[in-house]
This record gives structure tokens, sequence and C-alpha cells, in this order.
């Protein structure tokens, strides 16, 4: 794994979001009212919506366009949607946010 210091996690609100662009577009880094953090791509399949601007409630994120929600863990919509977001390696170590970007590199190599 290769890992990308993002900043401190006190940059991103409890229960907010903040964006990073990558190679493979934007992802969405994600902190949880316990302070968890995760990563998933910033846009719902559905109709492109900025996850990044939804509302982040337990381990999931509504989409803001149309109310799709997500789990943070695994990507997978849930309720009666369908569908999936990718997500990434994320984790904070000594107060800053590590993101893995190695699928990242795995893809500007092919």
């Amino acid at each position: 794994m290769s890992w990308l210091d993002i900043g401190p996690v006190d940059q991103i609100p409890l229960r907010g979001a903040r964006v990073v662009k990558t190679r493979v577009g934007c992802v969405a880094l994600f902190r949880t009212a316990v302070d968890e953090v995760f990563a998933t791509s910033d846009r719902c399949p559905h109709k492109g919506g900025p996850l990044s601007e939804g509302i982040v409630h337990g381990r999931a994120v509504t989409c803001p366009l149309h109310n799709w929600v997500f789990s943070l863990e695994t990507g997978q919509a849930q309720g009666a949607d369908e569908g999936s977001i990718d997500t990434y390696a994320v984790r904070v170590e000594g107060g800053k946010i590590l993101l893995d970007t190695s699928r990242f590199e795995a893809v500007a190599a092919a």
C-alpha cells in the first residue's frame, strides 16, 4: 500500500466531508459523528450527485439529489436502491488522514 497524507482529521467537521482530486476522479473523505473516517467516490451512480454534499448519518451518506443512501464501509446502496460506489482504504494516524493511493497508481499504469 502507498499512503498519501491528506491532512489533519480535524479539517473535516464531524458528519462532514472533504473532496480530494485523484487520477480516478474525485474522492470524498467522510468523518462520522463518532470520529471514524471513510473514503469513497464522490459521485452517486444514479444521477451523479456530489456525495460530499450529502448528509452523513451513522456509517452512511445520503445523496443530496435523490436521497439514495450508501454504506461508507462497503459502498453498497441501502434499502430499495441498487448500485454501489467505490470505496478506498483510509486510516488516521497521529491525527492525520492517510489515503491508500495504490488503486490510483494501478489505473494510471494501465
